[in-house]
């Protein structure tokens, strides 16, 4: 792996890409530092202390929201207005056929850019008000409120704008990786407070002893499921052109367990910051009751987060893999399942594949993103965040941009991680 990281460095265009990523990390991280004006910290320390959602959200933000810095709204604007653009384009003819040519893709990303910009400007409306209601503007009133949630705002523009650089001059995905970034940066702090937990008699040796084994097999189920797949065989009828005879060989599609990744995880975390954020505009008994409702350790709050989980790895597998397209072009092409009749019959059969393998997918993507909850109880490990969702989204990241690294090196004919 070592070899494989130095030969990266020597190539002058991937060393670029690498360090260009390194740096937009380093522009996130000391962004995470700068405060935004008017806020009094010491409130908003001890609403995290009553273990609000805000505490959860906090690890998408990578602590910028426990400090309330200028990112302490994080990409989570930017996601939901990606979510509402791929509903919009399923429902909108005129928008699925913009979404398959390359000019069309790049307007419905200036439409998901000002729809991150009004979306924005709604959850930090949102969150300034509750900062209001909680004492935490130093100058309460209009010019306070405005202050910061222009300052919010404009915090989340320019993360959306860091991840765009660096998905087009670093490597690997850039909003994704603005979160890994985040959670990542969390973790020596994590391991600090659990060994200080360990040496103030709090915790025993067998609970962090038992903690690790499970983070490391967390760590191996979340790969094996990700690079996990079925190979549905094809078989191409032989046929003649001209003198030539092609076709008459055998291969297979594969069909992953997991295809969305973790962006059903990511998804359903920023849809289930919504109703907090809608709440704080109501001053109403009901609306507090709606907050305590969708505390990230409430019942109510893991069975609708899990809900989402099986709901988004659904529609998201839909998106990328279209049994109707995928069975016309094996038709095309003289193609067919052993046994399957090409056409309708094919598009059925891959049908019945991907939701049943998908369903498998979607169940472990929920139950590890849960995980921390059961976690506690087990490990009696308190304050505990660091648990399924963030393995999820470290390891997926993780490998998707290995995976790009990998491409870059074996386009120049050198050897991959993978072996």
């Amino acid at each position: 792996m070592l070899d494989t990281l130095r030969t990266a460095f020597r190539i002058g265009d991937l060393r670029r890409r690498i360090l260009f990523t390194l740096w937009m990390f380093l522009v996130f991280r000391v962004g995470t530092a700068v405060s935004v004006p008017g806020i009094d910290v010491d409130v908003i320390a001890e609403m995290f202390r009553e273990g609000s959602i805000f505490a959860f959200m906090d690890l998408f933000a990578g602590g910028a929201l426990r400090t309330f810095s200028i990112f302490a709204m994080s990409i989570t604007p930017y996601i939901n207005a990606s979510i509402i653009m791929q509903l919009l384009t399923v429902v909108i003819p005129k928008w699925e056929a913009m979404a398959k040519e390359e000019d069309g893709k790049k307007r419905l990303q200036q439409y998901v850019r000002y729809g991150t910009v009004i979306l924005a400007l709604i959850q930090a409306t949102g969150m300034s008000f509750v900062l209001q209601r909680q004492g935490a503007l130093l100058e309460p009133g209009i010019r306070g409120l405005g202050l910061v949630i222009i300052t919010l705002t404009a915090g989340t523009a320019f993360l959306m704008w860091l991840g765009e650089q660096i998905t087009d001059r670093g490597i690997g995905n850039g909003i994704s990786l603005i979160i890994f970034a985040g959670i990542v940066s969390q973790l020596p702090s994590g391991m600090v407070n659990v060994f200080n937990l360990l040496a103030a008699g709090r915790i025993s040796v067998f609970s962090l002893l038992l903690l690790t084994a499970i983070g490391l097999a967390v760590v191996a189920a979340v790969v094996w499921i990700t690079e996990g797949e079925r190979r549905v065989p094809v078989q191409y009828a032989k046929r003649v052109v001209g003198r030539r005879m092609y076709g008459g060989h055998s291969t297979h599609i594969p069909v992953r367990i997991n295809q969305a990744g973790v962006i059903p995880v990511i998804f359903a975390a920023s849809v289930l910051a919504l109703p907090v954020t809608l709440a704080a505009f109501i001053a109403a008994p009901w609306a507090r009751r709606l907050e305590l409702m969708f505390n990230y350790r409430s019942p109510m709050y893991i069975a609708t987060y899990m809900i989402f989980i099986v709901f988004f790895t659904y529609f998201y597998t839909a998106m990328v893999f279209n049994p109707i397209e995928v069975a016309n072009n094996m038709k095309k092409q003289g193609g067919f399942i052993p046994g399957i009749r090409p056409g309708r019959p094919t598009s059925e059969q891959l049908g019945k594949i991907v939701s049943r393998i998908t369903l498998v997918g979607a169940i472990f993507l929920a139950l590890v993103a849960v995980l921390p909850n059961f976690m506690l109880l087990v490990t009696d490990i308190p304050g505990l965040q660091f648990g399924g969702t963030a393995l999820l989204i470290v390891v997926g990241v993780a490998l998707e941009t290995m995976k790009q690294v990998e491409s870059h090196l074996l386009m120049r004919q050198y050897q991959g991680f993978m072996r």
